[in-house]
């Protein structure tokens, strides 16, 4: 059962919290050299997430370090993942080698790893591939691994192939199943291509996620609005604002630092 990440908002509308709860607020504070959205409470076991949507440039690693030992200690923290999207600085390494002297199980994305001794944390596998071809370079190196319900449209024309993300949240009918690949699909022809849509259910997902441990998977994190059982409707301003692991939005916070929830509206959220 995948960690289902949480924005603050998120974490205070959600009851019963998930059986395994991961907070995904907090980042890099605009405004000093620590950290911001820390979380107030969090159930035993949780996993902390540490984003870089405020670049890493300028922050304390000695400070960011401590602050999230007392974090780990304070609520009995499974582990911290350090989801880094941006490009690597000069300053990343550093950071990174700090947070790693944690006494719990620290995860880095593979782009900001700093040798092999420790965890590192994948993009989901992609529905055109199986999970040992994804996973076969990594071999030897434990794995956290994105969990998401993704999916890609494949369209064949006589000029070659191009492939595309589906939207978020949009579900076509895939009636048949490739057992290798572990997702539906269908076929689409039409007078001057053929398209094929691939995409994963939660059972194929749930499928996917027993098969990796065999590929060093110890750990899988998703998002709780798209694998929670109690997400927001499709509608709700969770799901409008959307959100990733990397850069959430739709995070309602009072003020730095602060987790008292506020409102939020789509102008803020950018529509």
């Amino acid at each position: 059962m995948p960690y289902l990440a949480m924005t603050a908002a998120e974490f205070r509308a959600c009851h019963p919290l998930p059986e395994k709860t991961a907070w995904m607020a907090c980042h890099f504070s605009p405004y000093g050299t620590g950290l911001t959205n820390l979380p107030e409470a969090l159930p035993p076991g949780s996993l902390l997430i540490l984003n870089d949507r405020t670049p890493i440039h300028g922050h304390d690693p000695a400070l960011v370090r401590d602050t999230l030992a007392e974090l780990t200690e304070k609520f009995q923290c499974a582990g911290v993942l350090l989801d880094f999207q941006r490009t690597v600085c000069r300053e990343s390494p550093r950071l990174v080698e700090a947070v790693l002297t944690l006494p719990c199980p620290v995860c880095v994305t593979a782009e900001h790893q700093v040798g092999t001794h420790h965890p590192i944390f994948l993009s989901p596998v992609p529905p055109l591939q199986t999970a040992e071809e994804y996973l076969s370079p990594w071999q030897g190196r434990e794995v956290w691994l994105e969990a998401a319900l993704d999916g890609i449209t494949v369209t064949l024309t006589d000029r070659g192939s191009t492939t595309a993300p589906l939207p978020p949240g949009e579900k076509p009918e895939c009636p048949h199943f490739d057992a290798e690949l572990l997702c539906h699909y269908r076929l689409d022809l039409h007078r001057d291509r053929a398209v094929f849509t691939l995409r994963r259910t939660r059972e194929d997902l749930t499928a996917l996620l027993e098969s990796c441990r065999s590929w060093g998977i110890t750990r899988s994190v998703g998002l709780w609005q798209e694998l929670g059982p109690n997400t927001f409707p499709t509608d709700s301003l969770f799901n409008r604002c959307g959100s990733t692991l990397g850069f959430p939005r739709g995070e309602a916070v009072a003020e730095i630092g602060s987790s008292q929830p506020i409102s939020v509206t789509d102008e803020e959220c950018g529509r």
